[in-house]
This record gives C-alpha cells, structure tokens and sequence, in this order.
C-alpha cells in the first residue's frame, strides 16, 4: 500500500531522516489558518504519481497565493482521485536534486539500492538509476555502494551522506515490512547536507497480519476511497484509475508500467494501473474483470502476464474458466509469459482464446480495438 507523503515522511522523520518541517491542512479552511514562512510549497496528498506535471505541487509567494493553491488543489482530482490532504513546506533552495531508492527486487534475493546523480519529476526519462544488489539488508556493505557511486560522485562527503543514508532506508523498509521507500527529489542543500524534500513508502500489505500500522492503513485506505476502488483494495489489487479505454490486467508494478508505456507509444490510452501480483488468485481474477467490465470508460481489456513464481498454465486455467462464464462482451487480449508459457496453447485448446507471442502485439491489438469500439 503506497502511503501519501505526509506519510511516509513521518516515518522517515522517526528514523532520524531530515526532512522539512511541514503542516498538513485537510481542507481550505486549515490551509488559510496555518502559519508558514514563504515561499511556500503547497503538494496535493494522494497515492499516485505524477501530481507534480498535473498541478499537484504549487509554490505560493504570498498567503492569498498559498490559499488559493490549497482550494484548486483540492478541487482537483490525481489519478482519479481528490486529496485527503495538502501538505505546506517551505519552499527548499535545492543545489541539487538526486535520486535514492531501496526497493524489494526478486533478482537480488531481497532489496536493491537505487541511486541517480540525477532526480526531480523527469528522473524516468533519463538514464536508468545505478543499482547496488543487497540481498537482504544485513548484507548492506557501505564499501560496495560505495564503489558504485564512486564513478558519478567525486564528494568524498557526499558519497558518505549517501552511504549512512542508504543504510537508514534499509533499516526502516525491513523494520516496517516496506517494500519500497524513494526519495526524489532527493535534495542536497548549500551546506552539502541532504534533506529528503518527497517520500514514496510503499507497505507490504501481507504483512498486516503481523503489523498493526499495516493493517491500521490498509484499513483506512480501504475506508477512504469510493466503492470500486474499495473493493480493490480488500481482494489487495492495487488498482489506480485513469483517463483512457484501455484496461489493463498485469502483475508486478515493473509489469504494468511497461505495459501503459506501449499502451501509450502505440496511440492508445490506458484506462487504468491495475495490477494483481499481490493476489494471484482465481479470486484476484475474477475481481480484476469485474471492475474493468463494470467500468464504462473501458472499451478493451489487456491481460499482460509474466509469471516467474507464478506458473502461468495455472493462470491460463483461471482465464479459461473466467472467459467461459463472463458475460460482458468488452473483447480481451492476451498475453501471458513465463514459467510453463508453453503449455498455454494446451489449455485453450478448443476455445477461442489465443496468446500473443510478443507483448508489442497484444498492446497494438488491443488498441486497434479500443479505436474500432463504437462512442
């Protein structure tokens, strides 16, 4: 479960982590009583990306310019959905901003550190962040990231910041069962001081059972959004709506996110972020169909699957029976790879489903579809 800034920057804070002392308004009301020293940034509080290109982060120069931020913010909807919040800052004078990330990677049995001399809202376009392969986090050797960072940043003091910094995200992603923690803008001040200037926390939602703040959030957020997203969140699908027709079925944030990418080169429109890899269930399934067929802006569905611990001639069973008893008539395309991809063409055999070989040609089908589908 993604949590909002305010968030995840109260559990950095915890942790010893600078980051800027705000103030969090739940309306435009607070947002006009509170006192900050300006300029100001005022940031739209959701669980989505990309609120910086959408207007979610406005720097205000005077208090009627904060107010006034604050009310359009919350008259605003992100990814589909209107701010529980707006967080107020002081406007930071940034030097530089960097990238750090310690996220949970299957390749490297465990967490990998993520390092960019190069952050801000563009960080994705550039070229790909250094990777530091931890494993889990007792194995973090300051040396070995030290070695990676040594060819893009000379600072001998900076490189250390980065290392003891690093060190304490780790500490915090195992300690609270964190499946990812991205600073970015990671922002290096005059003094050469790091301040962690936004925070990305995403929970392992599995480990609620063993963490009352997980399931406490899990619980919240459930409460919080309106019914579909709701329900995705009680079968743990994390499901992010959006402006296209194209619905997309994937497992894995890595996954999706490169599907919605050829979605997007290919001329279509993603009608949502909906991925299933933490419930690869018959019951995930089916409740992934469900929404995208009770969801009107959705003229084609996209099932992209790469299974590696999940075997995908289970999958392909579970589509079979999911196709044969759905009664929506949205067409579906398919691609599905991975471990015992081969047998996919077995288990459909004598129904009308078919497999793409390429993920490329199953994204340019399906938006073909999308464009064909009457207004």
């Amino acid at each position: 479960m993604l949590l909002a800034e305010f968030q995840g920057k109260a559990l950095l804070r915890s942790a010893g982590v600078a980051v800027p002392h705000g103030i969090l308004a739940r309306n435009p009301a607070q947002a006009a009583k509170g006192r900050m020293a300006l300029p100001a940034a005022v940031k739209a509080q959701v669980g989505g990306g990309g609120r910086g290109k959408a207007g979610g982060v406005v720097r205000a120069q005077t208090r009627e310019q904060l107010v006034a931020a604050a009310e359009r913010i919350f008259a605003t909807e992100f990814s589909g959905q209107k701010p529980r919040a707006v967080l107020i800052e002081p406007w930071v004078a940034i030097e530089r901003e960097l990238y750090l990330a310690v996220t949970v990677d299957g390749r490297a049995g465990g967490y990998v550190v993520l390092y960019s001399p190069v952050g801000g809202i563009d960080v994705e376009s550039g070229t790909p962040p250094l990777r530091y392969e931890v494993g889990p986090a007792s194995n973090f050797r300051g040396y070995r990231l030290r070695e990676v960072l040594r060819p893009v940043e000379a600072g001998v003091a900076l490189r250390e910041r980065l290392i003891e910094l690093a060190r304490t995200l780790l500490r915090i992603a195992a300690r609270h069962d964190c499946t990812t923690i991205e600073i970015n803008p990671l922002a290096q001040l005059a003094d050469g001081s790091l301040l962690a200037t936004d925070a990305k926390v995403v929970y392992d939602d599995s480990a609620a059972f063993r963490s009352s703040d997980i399931a406490a959030a899990v619980e919240a957020e459930r409460r919080r959004h309106p019914p579909p997203i709701a329900r995705a969140l009680a079968h743990r699908l994390m499901l992010v709506w959006l402006d296209g027709d194209v619905g997309l079925i994937s497992g894995g944030a890595g996954m999706t996110m490169v599907t919605m990418d050829l979605i997007d080169a290919a001329g279509g429109q993603p009608a949502c972020f909906l991925d299933c890899s933490a419930n690869p269930t018959p019951e995930g399934y089916r409740m992934a169909f469900n929404l995208l067929d009770r969801n009107p802006k959705v003229t084609v569905i996209l099932v992209a699957m790469f299974g590696d611990g999940v075997h995908i001639d289970r999958v392909a069973r579970v589509m079979k029976e999911i196709m044969q008893k759905r009664r929506a008539k949205k067409p579906v395309v398919f691609r599905l790879n991975g471990t015992n991809a081969a047998k996919v063409a077995e288990v459909w055999a004598g129904t009308e489903l078919y497999n793409h070989a390429a993920l490329e040609t199953a994204v340019w089908q399906a938006v073909a579809l999308a464009r064909a589908a009457p207004p």
